[in-house]
């Protein structure tokens, strides 16, 4: 599979870089998304529920940020398996660049798709593939837009955590 296009954020490079390099920011805006965890510096652990037709998974993966130059590119590699549904690998080169107020981030992306999901076929896997990242920049935008303030450092939290439920209440009224 392979998917490119360009997008124009609503912010500018360096508040994009930063959401970009955020987990919680990554996590709110990637569809079925589940946890994403910093474990290095360029090295994220990631687990989401994916649908491409009649085809379910649960994926655990890894992304690997590499060839970085803050906050203009990067490539990013990441590998993930589903379990019997299947297995993805692949690497996206993403690049930021100032315009106007806001940023035009380039992406071309490729993808090697094993297992149940590689039988489904490309048209299902290229639609579905396109909506995440149509999903994927429309809350990017939107995370964006709630939180236009500047971050006090590259790896600043846009989104906050939701607040721990309180504990149940072991009252028999």
């Amino acid at each position: 599979m392979e998917m490119s296009n360009i997008q124009v954020v609503p912010a500018p490079p360096d508040r994009v870089w930063a959401a970009l390099n955020d987990p919680q920011v990554l996590k709110a805006c990637i569809t079925g998304c589940e946890a994403v965890e910093r474990v290095a510096d360029n090295e994220y652990k990631v687990a989401m529920s994916v649908k491409v037709g009649p085809v379910s998974a649960k994926f655990a993966g890894k992304i690997f940020l590499v060839d970085r130059n803050p906050p203009e590119s990067y490539t990013l590699n990441f590998e993930g398996q589903g379990g019997m549904a299947g297995h993805a690998k692949g690497t996206a080169k993403v690049s930021l660049s100032p315009e106007g107020e806001a940023t035009k981030l380039a992406y071309a992306a490729s993808a090697q798709i094993g297992g149940k999901l590689a039988q489904i076929g490309s048209r299902l896997i290229d639609g579905a593939a396109n909506k995440m990242a149509a999903d994927f920049f429309a809350a990017l935008a939107r995370v964006l837009k709630e939180h236009p303030q500047e971050p006090s450092a590259p790896e600043a939290n846009l989104v906050q955590p939701p607040a721990p439920e309180p504990p149940p209440s072991n009252a028999t009224g």
